[in-house]
């Protein structure tokens, strides 16, 4: 691909990486096809799953189908903001001592960070500073960070004790949250047979960074139709209690909504998404694909939610049902 590249070459590309992660990832389509989305998207993932699931296997093995760089921090209540970004050593040169940048493990295209919960907010803020200017700054120095740059973060859902959970501003830095289940019996049969019975396959690179840059400047150069901005606009401000005309779920179930950065993730994601299909441009079934993705952990219910049973996946189903796309 170039800077020419087309949608059709973009599916084509598509193609070629969910057969090589099928190799060796038995299952989870939805959840590759959304984290290619949001690579192309500039985007960040949050994985939320029980142990198990192969989160840092899937990572991992995207990194090296896309041929990008991979590194994995393991959050840790002892991990320090040094220990991410890198720090400046003190070492001998031929005009004396002097300071010399040592990167951290934020410095690749692909960043796993696993269970972020698990360590304090200083550190958990110096990690989404880095995802959301794309450099970081020791020593009054700011360094840039590698481009492509995707963070996929994981949480565990059932082990909450010892923990700092994200705020809600941070959970706002991140484009999709996305849950991944247990898989069925059959893909588990599967998963069982290829780890048991022979060593893992060796993948083979699908795409090159350059390839990758050309999507991303893609994605930002598709046009959108008005009905399908309008639509998304409309999504997001629907889950927002405090509006006019608000819906009755919203009102009822939800003390925050998203705000307006998931506007523009819903746009992006539809973008992305219609360009692995081939397509030029995406429709408002486009934002629908991606909303929960980037709207589950922005829409934060109240009291009421909890004591009927309600949670955030609910009342998008129910938003989703109710918010209409405008005639043009």
């Amino acid at each position: 691909m170039s800077d020419t590249v087309s949608p059709e070459k973009i599916r084509e590309v598509y193609q070629r990486i969910t057969a090589e992660v099928g190799r060796v990832i038995v299952g989870q389509e939805p959840i590759v096809r959304l984290l290619l989305v949001s690579l192309f998207a500039r985007g960040h993932c949050l994985l939320v799953g029980v142990p198990g699931l192969a989160k840092t296997l899937l990572v991992k093995t995207l990194g090296e189908v896309l041929n990008l760089s991979f590194k994995r921090i393991q959050f840790t209540p002892d991990l320090m903001p040094s220990d991410i970004i890198g720090s400046e050593l003190l070492q001998e040169r031929e005009k004396g001592l002097e300071f010399v940048f040592q990167p951290g493990p934020v410095f690749a295209n692909l960043l796993l960070a696993d269970e972020i919960n698990r360590t304090p907010p200083k550190t958990q803020s110096a990690l989404l500073e880095a995802m959301q200017e794309h450099r970081v700054t020791v020593g009054g120095k700011s360094w840039l960070l590698p481009n492509p740059f995707l963070v996929v973060a994981t949480q565990n859902p059932i082990e909450q004790e010892g923990t700092y959970p994200l705020p809600e501003a941070q959970l706002d830095r991140f484009m999709f949250s996305l849950q991944l289940d247990y898989p069925g019996k059959d893909d588990e049969m599967e998963i069982v047979r290829r780890t048991t019975l022979k060593e893992l396959p060796t993948l083979t690179p699908s795409v090159s960074v350059d390839d990758i840059l050309a999507a991303q400047r893609l994605v930002l150069a598709v046009p959108v139709s008005e009905h399908v901005l309008d639509y998304a606009v409309e999504l997001a401000s629907a889950t927002r209690p405090a509006r006019q005309g608000a819906a009755q779920v919203s009102r009822d179930y939800v003390e925050w909504g998203a705000g307006p950065r998931a506007s523009q993730y819903l746009i992006l994601g539809a973008k992305a998404l219609a360009l692995l299909d081939g397509r030029v441009t995406p429709e408002t079934a486009d934002v629908r694909a991606v909303a929960h993705a980037v709207l589950q952990h922005r829409v934060i219910t109240n009291y009421r939610a909890t004591g009927a049973g309600k949670k955030s996946k609910d009342v998008l189903d129910a938003l989703l049902k109710t918010v209409k796309e405008r005639e043009y």
